[in-house]
C-alpha cells in the first residue's frame, strides 16, 4: 500500500474504499485546520462588532456601513486576487518547482501593492461617495473615521493573503491555524487597552483589528523562514535582476488572478445588494435587521466551504503538477461528496432551529419571525453554495478561474438578481423573494459547476496543462548556467524563460 501511493489510479479503474478514504484524511487533515482559521477570523470581526456596539449606536452604525464598504472595495478584490496563486503555487509544489512556487508569492505580493493604491483613494473619499449617495452625515463621518485607521490594514493584507495561499497550497494549514489563535487571543486584550482604557473610540477599533492581522502576518512570515526554508526558495529575481525577473511573468499570473477576483467578488458583492434591496421594502428597518442575521449566518456557515474549496484547490493542484490526474480526479469527487453532505446538514439545521437561531441575535420577536420564515430558504441556499463554492475551488485547483467567473456572473446576476427584484418587488413576495433570488442563483451555479467538472473536464488534458504550466527552466535543475547562456536566453512564461525537456524538475 505504501508503494501505490505515490502512484496515479489507472483510467479504466475505480479507486477503492481504502483510496477514498485514504484522500478524505488527506482533504480533511488540511481543510479541518482552515475551517478552524476562518472561524477565529470571524470570531474577530464579531468582537470588534462587540466594541463598536459598546460605544453606541452612531459608533455601531458608522462602523458597520465603513466594514461593509472596506469588504465590496478592498478585502474581496484583495482576497480574490490572491486566489490567483492557487492553481500556480499547487501545481508548482506538485512538481516541485521551488523557484516557480517562490517567485509567484513575490509577484502576487507586487500585484496586491499596486491594487491597494486604487483602493486607498476610495478609502480616503469614502465621506463624499456616501454623502453623494444620500447617506446620514453623521454616521457616513463615523465610517470615514474607521476607514482611515484602517487603511495600514491594506498594507498587512498585501502579505496576508498570498502567504496564506502560498502555505495552503503545500499543505501547509496546522501552523496558519495556530498563527491566527495566537493572533485572536489579543484581539480582545488590544480592543480593551484601545478602546476602554485609552478612550481612543471607533479609531481604536480599527486599530485593533489592524494590529490584530500584523501579528498574524508576523507569525506567519516567521513560520516560512524559520521552519520551512528547506522547502520555500525564496529568490528575489531571476536573470536579468530583481525588476526584470519579478515584473516578466506578471501577466500570467494576472490572467488567473483577475478571473479568480471576478469569481470570487461577483458573489460577495451579491449579498451587500440584497441588503440594498432589502433598504426599499416596505417595512425596511425590519427587513435591514433581518438581512443583517441572515448573512452573519451565512458567513458562519460558509466558512467550511470555503475551506473545503481551498483544501481541494491545492490537492487538485498538487496531483495534476505530480501528473497524476486521476488522483486529482478522486480529491475533486471526494469534496464535492463532502460539500453535498455539508449542504444537508445546513438544510436540517436550519429548518429545525429557526427561530431559535433568530433568539440569539435579537429579541424583537418580529425580526425573529422573519428570519424564522426566511431559514429554510436560506438552508436550501446552502444546499447549491457548498458544492458550488467547492466546485468554483476545482475550478482554480485546473487553472480555469475564468470558467467559475462566467458561471458566477451569469447565475448571480443574469439570473439571481432578476428574480430576487421580480419576487420582492413586482409579485409583492416580499423579504422571502430576495432569498429565493439567491436559491435561484445558487441552483443554477451549482448545476453549471458541476456540469464543468463533471462532464467537461478531461483530466489527462488538465495534468498535460499542469505540465505546460510548470515547464520552465531553473537554475536549481541543472546546477548554474553560464551567463553567457542566461543572456541568449528569451525572458517568457512564468519565470520568463525558455522550456527545454530536460529542464523540467
Amino acid at each position: 500500500m505504501g508503494e501505490n501511493k505515490d502512484q496515479d489510479f489507472l483510467s479504466h479503474k475505480f479507486p477503492t474504499i481504502s483510496q477514498v478514504v485514504e484522500e478524505m484524511k488527506e482533504l480533511w487533515g488540511m481543510a479541518l485546520p482552515i475551517t478552524a482559521m476562518n472561524m477565529l477570523v470571524f470570531v474577530r470581526a464579531v468582537v470588534s462588532v462587540l466594541f463598536l456596539g459598546r460605544l453606541g449606536s452612531l459608533e455601531l452604525a458608522g462602523g458597520a456601513l465603513s466594514i461593509g464598504f472596506t469588504n465590496i472595495t478592498g478585502y474581496s478584490v484583495l482576497v480574490g486576487l490572491a486566489a490567483g496563486l492557487e492553481p500556480v503555487c499547487s501545481q508548482a509544489y506538485g512538481c516541485k518547482n521551488w523557484d516557480l512556487l517562490s517567485l509567484s508569492l513575490q509577484r502576487m505580493v507586487l500585484i496586491l501593492l499596486m491594487a491597494i493604491i486604487p483602493i486607498s483613494l476610495l478609502w480616503l473619499n469614502l465621506e463624499r461617495i456616501m454623502l453623494f449617495m444620500g447617506q446620514d452625515s453623521a454616521i457616513t463621518g463615523m465610517a470615514s473615521l474607521y476607514c482611515f485607521y484602517s487603511l495600514p490594514d491594506l498594507l498587512t493584507n498585501t502579505l496576508l493573503q498570498p502567504l496564506r495561499v502560498f502555505l495552503r497550497s503545500q499543505k501547509v494549514t496546522k501552523p496558519m491555524m495556530y498563527c491566527s489563535l495566537v493572533a485572536v487571543l489579543f484581539h480582545v486584550p488590544l480592543n480593551y487597552l484601545l478602546v476602554v482604557v485609552m478612550e481612543l473610540g471607533v479609531p481604536g477599533v480599527a486599530m485593533a483589528s489592524v494590529l490584530t492581522n500584523l501579528n498574524m502576518v508576523v507569525l506567519m512570515a516567521g513560520y516560512v523562514c524559520l521552519c520551512r526554508k528547506r522547502e520555500m526558495v525564496f529568490k528575489w529575481g531571476y536573470g536579468g535582476g530583481v525588476v526584470a525577473g519579478l515584473c516578466s511573468g506578471l501577466g500570467q499570473l494576472m490572467e488567473f488572478a483577475v478571473p479568480s477576483c471576478l469569481m470570487i467578488c461577483l458573489e460577495w458583492w451579491w449579498y451587500e445588494i440584497v441588503t440594498v434591496l432589502a433598504g426599499y421594502l416596505p417595512r425596511p428597518t425590519l427587513a435591514v435587521a433581518a438581512t443583517g442575521i441572515l448573512i452573519q449566518t451565512t458567513s458562519m456557515m460558509y466558512t467550511v466551504p470555503m475551506a473545503l474549496a481551498g483544501c481541494v484547490s491545492a490537492r487538485v493542484g498538487n496531483e495534476l503538477g505530480a501528473g497524476k490526474p486521476y488522483k486529482a480526479k478522486l480529491a475533486a469527487m471526494v469534496a464535492l461528496g463532502c460539500a453535498f453532505v455539508i449542504g444537508f446538514i445546513n438544510v436540517i439545521w436550519t429548518v429545525i432551529l429557526g427561530q431559535r437561531w433568530a433568539g440569539l441575535f435579537t429579541s424583537d420577536e418580529p425580526v425573529k419571525v422573519l428570519v424564522a420564515s426566511v431559514m429554510p430558504i436560506m438552508g436550501l441556499c446552502e444546499l447549491g453554495n457548498c458544492p458550488q463554492t467547492t466546485g468554483c475551488g476545482i475550478l482554480r485547483g485546473t487553472a480555469r478561474p475564468g470558467v467559475g467567473a462566467n458561471i458566477n456572473l451569469g447565475s448571480f446576476y443574469f439570473v439571481g438578481t432578476p428574480v430576487a427584484v421580480g419576487l420582492a418587488f413586482w409579485f409583492k413576495v416580499g423579504f422571502s423573494g430576495l432569498w429565493f433570488g439567491l436559491l435561484s442563483a445558487q441552483v443554477t451555479c451549482a448545476v453549471s459547476i458541476m456540469y464543468v467538472v463533471l462532464v467537461k473536464t478531461d483530466w489527462e488534458a488538465e495534468a498535460l496543462k499542469a505540465e505546460k504550466l510548470t515547464r520552465v527552466e531553473m537554475s536549481s535543475c541543472n546546477g548554474l548556467r553560464s551567463k553567457e547562456n542566461e543572456k541568449n536566453e528569451e525572458m517568457r512564461g512564468l519565470l520568463g524563460n525558455g522550456n527545454k525537456k530536460d529542464d523540467i524538475c
